[in-house]
């Protein structure tokens, strides 16, 4: 792994007199809010970082109608190679291969022929790499996070509206079928005023934190020894958000967390790794349950969770509350979601969220009923939508100032636990547009240019 700071990651930025107010535009700057893409035929795309989640991805891109993968990289060569034989084997017209150094990604950045850049790095590298993609004049999708301080949340968002480029978290979760759908009945009022949600990312990784061919270099696991953060809820947080219509007409307004100690990698550890293994000089800080409360603009609360260290089924919680009814996911229903909501319910007891899923379902779903890749299609339905709004000239579903919102309890998290659990404020991305509303994930439907 490339050398990286490792000065007080997630709350650096505090320490060195940034803001968390919202800073004055820059002269003659205007923001990127309902700003469109400038419709291409082609998408021509390049792909950076091609380990597990980025050689994932390959198969759905280069299957999307007017999708051109032109150039990719990764900072083992080898891997950009195989996926660049991979990709002519199947036919496809044969991309740039770049790799070798962790600076090669700006050899492809100085392409011409590439439109988007599609962003698979290990987490410490996502700044950088996308506001090198941004300065080159590249459309950004960024994997979670997009950023990990709030010096370089505001970086991306001036650096968005300065170069007038697209930067969106490749959040797929937003692209769920229960997701969409919890979307569209919040929308109608089903549920009444949608007061609270809850959302996060409980997923029992230890034994892929300590495989030593999974994850490059222990990158995710040091993770754990540098930071007590809530640095991966975003999966949770943003269909809640989206459902909750922030920074449509609500917003983020203040973040305190709590933690358990941190007990799960080391116990994991102790009855399971050797002990010549290179982790036991490791000690580990960040709580097995990273827990942020967050309030909105209109009074509201959401919270996440964050434990990817103890032993529990997977689950992104996905559930949003109101004055009529609510969603839970992941309940042990045959559909995997339950939902009680006036009239729809009988002596107090859930209801099974198919037959409801059906009726609200969204228009990608209803395209794509069974879609292909990972995730359960949603990595699929992002994908195409994705390059749908660049060829047909659409604004994003999810836009800079949704992608540094969502990620912005990474460093928030961390200063709220240095202070004993008290709120810290949220700075305003948006520089005060969020309370109008404006389109998002809840889309109107349009076809693929040609279908």
């Amino acid at each position: 792994m490339a050398d990286v700071s490792r000065r007080s990651l997630f709350g650096g930025a505090i320490a060195t007199g940034v803001t968390l107010g919202a800073p004055a535009q820059p002269l003659g700057r205007t923001s990127m809010l309902d700003v469109p893409f400038q419709p291409t035929r082609t998408v021509r795309t390049g792909l950076i970082g091609l380990g597990n989640r980025g050689a994932s991805m390959v198969p759905g891109w280069a299957a999307v109608p007017g999708c051109l993968i032109t150039a990719v990289c990764d900072v083992r060569a080898d891997r950009a190679r195989r996926v660049a034989d991979r990709l002519v084997g199947e036919g496809k017209p044969a991309p740039a291969v770049f790799g070798g150094s962790p600076d090669s990604y700006r050899e492809l950045l100085a392409r011409t022929d590439v439109d988007v850049v599609y962003i698979a790095t290990p987490w410490d590298f996502h700044y950088a790499q996308s506001r090198d993609a941004l300065l080159a004049g590249k459309h950004v999708v960024v994997e979670l996070p997009i950023a990990t301080e709030l010096h370089e949340l505001w970086s991306l968002v001036d650096t968005s509206e300065r170069t007038r480029k697209h930067l969106m978290l490749a959040e797929n979760c937003c692209y769920g079928n229960n997701e969409l759908a919890m979307l569209r009945m919040s929308h109608a009022g089903v549920f009444g005023e949608v007061t609270n949600g809850h959302g996060g990312y409980l997923h029992d990784l230890r034994a892929l934190l300590f495989d030593d061919d999974y994850y490059t270099d222990d990158w995710r696991r040091s993770w754990h020894t540098r930071s007590r953060a809530s640095f991966y809820h975003m999966h949770g947080l943003g269909p809640v958000a989206a459902a909750m219509d922030i920074n449509r007409g609500d917003r983020l307004t203040t973040v305190s967390a709590t933690s358990t100690p941190a007990r799960g990698l080391a116990d994991y550890r102790e009855r399971f790794v050797p002990r010549d293994h290179r982790s036991w000089r490791e000690t580990y800080v960040n709580g097995d349950l990273v827990t942020c409360h967050i309030g909105t603009a209109k009074g509201y609360q959401i919270r996440t969770e964050h434990d990817v260290s103890t032993p529990r089924p997977y689950s992104r919680i996905n559930s949003i509350a109101g004055t009529r009814g609510i969603f839970e996911d992941y309940a042990g229903t045959p559909s995997g979601a339950r939902v009680y909501f006036e009239p729809a319910h009988d002596n107090h007891g859930w209801r099974d969220f198919a037959p409801f899923r059906e009726e609200h379902k969204h228009w990608l779903w209803r395209k794509f009923p069974v879609p292909v890749g990972g995730h359960d299609g949603m990595d699929w339905i992002m994908q195409w939508r994705t390059v749908q709004l660049m060829r047909r000239g659409l604004t994003p579903d999810i836009d800079v100032y949704d992608s540094a919102a969502w990620c912005a309890p990474i460093p928030l998290s961390a200063r709220s636990l240095d202070a004993g659990g008290r709120a810290v404020p949220v700075p305003d991305f948006t520089r005060g547009d969020w309370s109008r509303p404006r389109a998002g994930l809840d889309s109107v439907e349009t076809d693929m240019p040609g279908d």
